[in-house]
């Protein structure tokens, strides 16, 4: 990868003498005040407000190496790492600051998937790589109508989130604590101490917390989040003011000490369902049956091979729930039946426009992609794949027939294919809805093992709802508010008792095909726009060379179906006009990805990792 030109050696966060936490509140303060500003836009795709794009160089790591979203949350998972934690420690660590000091994107009232990978092979030598999921669960009381109202009409998107009405089962710390019963080294317990003791002590509110706070129409309808999070004013307290959370640090103590039964019963549960359904104007139907009967699964990672560069890669990913790996498998496996493989990358490495020509064709391929998620992702437990196996989208032989539908102009319509062997679905394809944030975790241990984990509570600040210090989830709006089409058909993935709703998150793991060697670890929040963040990436750093850093910062685009969204201000004029020409219809707006990369190369015969974090956001690499 000859284009990787790391502009820093971490080992830590810089070279400064300044203690830890003075040393993160100073960075959040630096990417605050040296961003540069953004138009924020409310368009259903910008899953959180923008704030900004502040430049970040590389980060080369010997060891091992971490990145998350927020200073404090990745320095939490350094020294786990350091005192020789596993990838999974370090990744318990790092959620539950996240929980804390980016309150906005997850924390334990959510959900997450985690992709792992051991350092030791399997009998065959491929990686070893599991799939963990801690996606939450609708309510045994749930039904299908949960999100239409007295008319019988979807609910606007807002009117259904805030309140008790879309809070799901929260599954984080279950699935967190089945990884680390098979791969953590580290005692439990200790994996809180970072978290809790920010929550006693306090922690400074960061730029991009106090931008989403006061951007936030809802949180303040909460007096509980009300109390902590504003000013008596209805203002919310200033960057750099010291936040505390006593009521967080004693639920995440008595986590640590009696174990995830400590929030899935007893006190904590009974103030959740007590929260969910006594809200006065939008009550939900969760119990504490719900909580006590939760349970993580270990389903099989959905793989596919990416030839790039004179070498075939093997990526992996999340299977349904999760839509992401089957999209991005689509669309990059039908590119490889286009022009579009034999496309130069774009010559500036950091605001440089993707061909016009390369963009359409991976706009078309995006399209078909997004219409056979719309008609086939669900749970799998309650909609079962086409042709039996969720491989069958991936067929190398459908993405070809597929392929020939992409013409030199826009198709005006996009449609579901049937893959080889299956019947057409009888499902109604789901109509499109707004989809929110989340938060993105990448590490490499010192041993070799790792993860990519991406973990939310949906929308920002999820329900709005906030009980001992902590916020839940409104993941039930990821399923689709309307059931059925006009024709009366299901839509798969509609309300059902304890089903998972579909995700867009897609945690990613890529190896070399031909030695196992673990190439990659790359993720995103941004809702049904995560699909395209990460596949950028993916195309940057496989088919163009370009360093985790640069391709990060590569300038954002997808369609989900509809029109081609741009980041704004990053697009060429007459790219945009090439684009028009084809047919298509461009909307430029703010597209805040989060994405965090971790990158394996040889250098001189000698291993090492480069990583990048988001310009967009104020996340960082640590390691050494």
């Amino acid at each position: 990868m000859s284009l990787f030109k790391p502009q820093c050696r971490l080992s830590r966060f810089a070279c400064l003498s300044a203690s830890r936490r003075s040393f993160a509140v100073a960075v959040l303060l630096l990417l605050g005040a040296c961003a540069t500003p953004i138009t924020t836009s409310h368009a259903p795709l910008q899953p959180e407000i923008a704030t900004g794009f502040t430049r970040k160089a590389d980060v080369l790591t010997r060891k091992f190496a971490v990145a998350a979203a927020n200073p404090l949350a990745t320095q939490a998972g350094f020294d786990v790492l350091k005192a020789g934690g596993a990838a999974v420690d370090a990744a318990i660590a790092v959620q539950m600051v996240l929980g804390l000091v980016e309150p906005q994107s997850s924390g334990i009232g959510g959900g997450a998937f985690l992709l792992h990978s051991s350092a030791t092979h399997g009998r065959s030598g491929s990686p070893q790589v599991q799939a963990f999921d801690g996606r939450e669960t609708a309510p045994a009381a749930a039904t299908e109508d949960l999100l239409l109202n007295a008319d019988g009409k979807p609910f606007a998107f807002h009117a259904a989130v805030v309140g008790g009405r879309a809070v799901c089962t929260p599954g984080v710390l279950r699935m967190l604590a089945q990884a680390h019963a098979q791969h953590g080294k580290l005692p439990w317990a200790k994996l809180f101490e970072p978290a809790i003791a920010l929550a006693k002590q306090g922690f400074a509110i960061s730029p991009r917390l106090h931008a989403q706070l006061k951007a936030d129409a809802y949180l303040r309808l909460d007096p509980t989040a009300r109390a902590y999070f504003y000013q008596a004013n209805g203002e919310p307290h200033a960057v750099g003011h010291l936040l505390r959370n006593p009521e967080l640090a004693t639920v995440l103590q008595r986590i640590a000490t009696e174990g995830v039964q400590a929030f899935y019963s007893g006190e904590v549960a009974e103030a959740v369902v007590r929260k969910v359904q006594q809200h006065p104007s939008n009550p939900g139907r969760l119990t504490l049956s719900d909580l006590a009967n939760y349970q993580a699964k270990e389903r099989t990672p959905l793989c596919f091979d990416h030839a790039a560069a004179s070498r075939v890669y093997r990526v992996c990913g999340f299977p349904p729930p999760s839509s992401g790996a089957i999209a991005m498998g689509q669309i990059l496996g039908m590119l490889q039946h286009t022009p579009a493989s034999l496309m130069s990358s774009p010559t500036d490495a950091v605001d440089g426009n993707p061909d016009p020509r390369w963009l359409h064709l991976y706009t078309e391929a995006s399209r078909l992609a997004f219409a056979d998620r719309a008609q086939y992702v669900a749970d799998p437990d309650f909609a079962p794949a086409p042709s039996g196996e969720w491989q069958s989208l991936l067929s190398p032989v459908y993405l070809r027939e597929r392929a020939k539908l992409i013409r030199p102009t826009a198709m005006l319509q996009a449609l579901p294919g049937v893959p080889v062997h299956a019947q057409r679905s009888s499902f109604a394809p789901m109509a499109d809805q707004p989809e929110y944030g989340t938060s993105h975790i990448s590490i490499v241990d010192g041993q070799g093992n790792a993860l990519a984990m991406t973990t939310t509570i949906e929308d920002a600040f999820g329900s709005r709802q906030m009980v001992k210090g902590f916020l839940l989830n409104n993941e039930l709006t990821d399923f689709s508010f309307a059931p059925r089409d006009a024709q009366g058909r299901m839509v798969a993935n509609r309300v059902q008792p304890n089903k998972r709703p579909r995700s867009s998150m897609s945690p990613t793991l890529v190896f070399d095909k031909a030695t196992g060697q673990l190439i990659m670890s790359v993720g995103s929040p941004g809702g049904a726009m995560i699909i395209h963040f990460t596949a950028k990436t993916l195309v940057g750093v496989l088919n163009w060379g370009l360093s985790p850093q640069q391709a990060i910062a590569l300038p954002n685009f997808g369609s989900v179906g509809g029109p081609l969204v741009l980041e704004s201000g990053r697009f060429a004029p007459a790219n945009l006009a090439a684009l028009r020409e084809r047919g298509h219809e461009v909307r430029e707006q703010a597209l805040t990805s989060g994405l965090q990369a971790v990158v394996h190369q040889n250098k001189s015969g000698q291993s090492e990792w480069i990583s990048g974090a988001d310009p967009r956001r104020e996340g960082v690499v640590l390691g050494e």
